[in-house]
């Protein structure tokens, strides 16, 4: 920016004496919305990153709402500390001045996009069952100082959350906030994308905020930011409301259809996953556990996997023709048809025969994609995952000892473990996965696991509590790039 520009953005909107403390003091809102207060000791509030919103209270005072970081005085730069809600109160001189410093500061609040009605998804039953008590202790007091308006629906059951989204209407809110792990975003997008509308649904901005066991989305949404991933940054960037496209996969099986957001697992990642429910009341803790107890009673997979390598992986697997019809039997007439009778999205539609497919065989100890870096708040399970890339990345194991395994799983918090020369990672614009059945036992078969839910499961000892929604056989996955929209921070 030139330096006429800069002057621009620091001519006033606003200035005028005010009370702080009984003492008259200069206060100016600056276009680049710094409010500064001038007097023995500068204070500088930024608008857009500390004011969450403001009160004119009794007796002609206005008290700023903001959050700042925790250190010696309040400025406008410094270095990063812990978030505190503080309040500023300064008192105009007049009834005029009263009615100026509120329309100004409203008119500039309002002019940066913020959400001012949520849907509030509360789940109480994810991770430690602590959801309830971090919404109302570190949740609301940030959405009632910055004046939005909210509907809580604690959720009572599997798919709850999906319901709703799919029948709200959306012209109530400005988005829509989950407070849990990632299951009640994956439930909200299908719910969106199953809708008559979903065109227009699926850009409703979603938000999350860590309150379940894996939390792998908002970990990574707060990690690209270079922010920790706690309570306070995850609530910040949805009042902030800056919004980022992500990646929506499609996962097909006949005519059955599973919209992703997050990841799809089969082999031992599938298995630690889902098997370690039994452990929940661990919380976090439980994948750990039971990873050992895998690790050391390792399985390995017959199978295939196919795949659209992204360009620069294209020297991976074999050449192979695309083999999976997006449907059991219908034509392309009959597929068309289908398209106008249904309702709700259907899926990518590229034509995947003319793309170029490659294959690779098992056995296989884990077939992994990744969606987004972070598979939970300590798993940076792919570490090139964009989220509106298009490709998913995937990571694949095949044989390798026990103790290299162990090693491996143990660099997934950085994710230095796709380093290793038994891991394969790529970029793909396709997949489809042929499972089969374990090598040591061909009786035994496996788990999909997509989002941390049981898609399909073949002849194993899990049973789980619901049906899975697809039979263990072939599936197909596309990708749609930026289909979905999140709030995040900038």
């Amino acid at each position: 920016m030139d330096q006429g520009g800069q002057l621009d953005n620091l001519s006033p909107i606003l200035s005028d004496q005010v009370l702080v403390n009984g003492t008259a003091v200069p206060l100016t809102l600056t276009r680049d919305g710094r409010l500064r207060f001038l007097g023995q000791r500068q204070r500088c509030l930024a608008v857009e990153k500390e004011v969450l919103g403001f009160a004119v209270e009794e007796g002609s005072r206005i008290r700023i709402k903001a959050v700042v970081e925790e250190r010696e005085g309040i400025c406008c730069c410094g270095n990063r500390g812990d978030l505190v809600r503080e309040s500023f109160v300064f008192e105009p001189l007049s009834e005029d001045s009263l009615a100026l410093w509120s329309q100004k500061l409203r008119d500039y609040i309002d002019s940066l996009g913020r959400p001012k009605r949520l849907l509030i998804f509360l789940n109480p039953f994810g991770g430690k069952k602590s959801a309830t008590k971090i919404f109302s202790e570190d949740v609301k007091p940030y959405l009632e100082d910055a004046d939005i308006q909210i509907t809580v629906i604690e959720t009572k059951y599997q798919l709850h959350a999906k319901e709703v989204a799919k029948t709200m209407d959306l012209s109530k809110y400005d988005g829509i906030v989950s407070v849990s792990g990632d299951g009640i975003l994956v439930e909200v997008v299908n719910g969106l994308l199953e809708r008559e509308d979903w065109s227009a649904a699926i850009n409703m901005p979603i938000g999350m905020v860590p309150a379940g066991t894996g939390n792998g989305m908002v970990k990574s949404l707060l990690h690209a930011a270079g922010e920790p991933c706690c309570v306070s940054n995850a609530i910040l960037a949805v009042i902030r409301g800056y919004k980022h496209s992500l990646d929506v996969a499609t996962i097909l099986q006949g005519k059955t259809r599973f919209f992703s957001v997050l990841m799809l697992a089969w082999g031992l990642i599938a298995d630690i996953d889902i098997e370690s429910e039994k452990y929940r009341w661990m919380g976090s803790a439980r994948l750990d556990f039971y990873a050992i107890q895998r690790i050391f009673h390792l399985r390995h997979y017959n199978g295939r996997i196919c795949f659209v390598p992204a360009p620069g992986f294209e020297d991976y697997g074999e050449p192979v023709s695309y083999h999976c019809k997006p449907t059991d039997e219908e034509s392309p007439k009959q597929e068309e048809s289908l398209k106008t009778q249904q309702h709700g999205y259907l899926g990518s539609d590229v034509k995947l025969e003319d793309m170029h497919w490659r294959t690779i065989s098992g056995p296989f100890v884990s077939v992994w994609l990744h969606n987004v870096p972070w598979g939970s708040e300590d798993v940076m399970a792919a570490p090139n995952a964009k989220f509106s890339d298009g490709y998913l990345d995937l990571i694949m194991v095949k044989g390798l000892p026990k103790l290299a395994l162990l090693s491996m799983m143990s660099n997934m918090n950085d994710g230095s473990h796709v380093e290793s020369p038994y891991v394969t990672y790529i970029k793909v614009k396709a997949f489809i996965l042929e499972p089969g059945t374990r090598v040591e036992d061909a009786t035994k078969e496996g788990i999909i696991d997509s989002d941390g839910e049981v898609i399909a499961r073949g002849n194993v000892t899990y049973k789980g509590n619901q049906k899975p929604l697809m039979a263990y056989d072939k599936v197909q996955i596309t990708v749609d790039q930026g289909l979905a929209t999140l709030f995040a921070p900038k």
